[in-house]
């Protein structure tokens, strides 16, 4: 999967539609292979990255858990160390 696409469930705040909106640019482009369209594919492009959209924020909307939301400032602190870890771990290979 793409490692830009973040888990955007039971987070607060919540994700807001400009997160989802960018997860789905990231994923239409990942299924495409396009970072860009060319003009003759541009439309089918912006189409599927709308679908996409709508299709996650009716998921996101309707899913439910009995966990506690996730602090946001929390996990972004743990995937920043756990990239500094793997970037340490990469260097002393090298």
């Amino acid at each position: 999967m793409c490692r830009n696409i973040k888990t955007l469930f039971n987070f607060d705040p919540p994700a807001t539609d400009e997160e989802v909106r960018a997860a789905s640019l990231q994923f239409v482009r990942k299924l495409s292979g396009f970072t860009a369209p060319s003009q003759a594919n541009e439309a089918a492009f912006n189409r599927a990255i709308d679908e996409v959209f709508l299709a996650a924020r009716r998921l996101i909307d309707a899913l439910e858990t009995k966990a506690p939301r996730k602090d946001r400032a929390v996990e972004a602190a743990r995937a920043r160390e756990r990239g500094a870890r793997r970037f340490r771990a990469a260097a002393s290979i090298e």
